[in-house]
């Protein structure tokens, strides 16, 4: 497992999705797990992203969230 931080902009590229949905996930209540260092930088462990894609599994799309 690699130890490696991403960006928000790598995270998003990772997830297929924009850097502003991240940003809006933290204001928001943080679905996606991130670690905040000092006052400003906001990275990303690819073990996080990885677990975030799992509980997004489906089986319906009547399925409740």
């Amino acid at each position: 497992m690699s130890k490696a931080l991403l960006t928000t902009t790598e995270a998003a590229e990772f997830l297929g999705v924009s850097k502003a949905f991240l940003e809006r996930d933290r204001w928001a209540g943080a679905r996606v797990q991130f670690i905040k260092i000092g006052s400003r930088a906001v990275r990303y462990r690819l073990s996080d992203l990885e677990e975030y894609i799992e509980q997004q599994i489906r089986h319906s799309t009547s399925e409740v969230a």
